[in-house]
């Protein structure tokens, strides 16, 4: 008994449409079949993921995640918090779960925990966002809002579908905000841009809140770098109609749309202008720095 592994398994039994709690007796199963002992936690606040992982996570050979993408960001941000590389397994249980699809985790949960017991754990980059952790994209403007305003009875009856639906009325009410933005792209240039803008995201992500779909920027979770994606206000519905077949469509081909790579990026825009860190409100700052934290986390993919 005392040769056997220790597993922390966190769970957010209210993500997503709830389906992980009624699968928790054969996970436990499994993950005991295959050597571990597993001391389960539920989340039943915010914050609690992150607790538990602090707390607990340099205790464990492995931390297991299950929620959505903001539970995850809670578990990486404990784990940061205290200095821990334990590597981490996620069952992926949200209503996009854009980062689960960019590692390429399997769609369903019994395939997640096949994966976490036999995959091996490999190091990604993470976000920094003014000193907080994020674990694969910081936006702001059109599209951002929608991971956390859309109910989350809609969520559950519509999924992806209810995402799509918002974004589409996303860009009846585009908004135009003046930014400067300040690449570090790795060396010692910065690379400066300035302009109005409906959309800025810096992420490590191949998409975005389930709507924009980045495959096309061919992105690298583990190079050092961040992908920066810019999209100016339209001036006609001309314009609106190029940027929305390009982002909805996944080309990014319009002229109205800047990408870059950058190892920090620094945003100057208005304090009111709020930002979503991995789908979860974040208040807004006058200068926002954003850094990569390269190889910051051990994930099993």
């Amino acid at each position: 008994m005392h040769d056997r592994k220790t597993l922390l398994f966190i769970m957010n039994p209210k993500a997503g449409v709830m389906l992980a709690p009624k699968h928790m007796s054969g996970i436990i199963e499994s993950f005991s079949g295959a050597g571990y002992l597993t001391q389960v936690l539920m989340t039943t606040g915010k914050g609690d993921a992150r607790d538990f992982a602090a707390e607990y996570g340099g205790e464990s050979d492995i931390v297991v995640v299950s929620g959505g993408d903001g539970t995850l960001n809670e578990v990486i941000d404990g784990l940061l918090s205290k200095g821990l590389k334990t590597p981490i397994g996620y069952i992926p249980a949200g209503s996009t779960n854009d980062f689960a699809n960019s590692i390429g985790l399997p769609k369903t949960i019994n395939d997640c925990v096949e994966r976490i017991i036999n995959g091996t754990a490999g190091l990604v980059d993470i976000g920094s966002f003014n000193g907080r952790c994020f674990s694969y994209v910081a936006s702001f403007g059109a599209f951002t809002s929608v991971t956390y305003s859309v109910p989350q009875n809609l969520k559950n009856i519509f999924g992806h579908a209810a995402y799509v639906m918002s974004g589409i009325n996303e860009l009846a009410k585009l908004r135009s905000i003046h930014a400067k933005i300040t690449l570090e792209p790795g060396t010692d240039k910065e690379e400066v841009h300035e302009g109005d803008y409906v959309l800025g995201a810096v992420c490590n992500s191949k998409s975005i809140g389930g709507i924009l779909n980045l495959e096309k920027l061919d992105v690298d979770m583990n190079d050092g770098l961040m992908e920066v994606l810019m999209i100016r206000m339209p001036k006609d519905l001309i314009e609106l109609s190029d940027i929305a077949t390009s982002t909805l469509g996944g080309t990014f081909k319009s002229h109205q749309i800047e990408t870059y790579s950058a190892h920090s990026v620094r945003v100057e825009l208005n304090e009111d202008i709020h930002w979503t860190l991995d789908g979860e409100y974040e208040a807004g700052s006058a200068v926002c720095e954003i850094k990569t934290l390269e190889s910051a986390i051990s994930l099993i993919r």
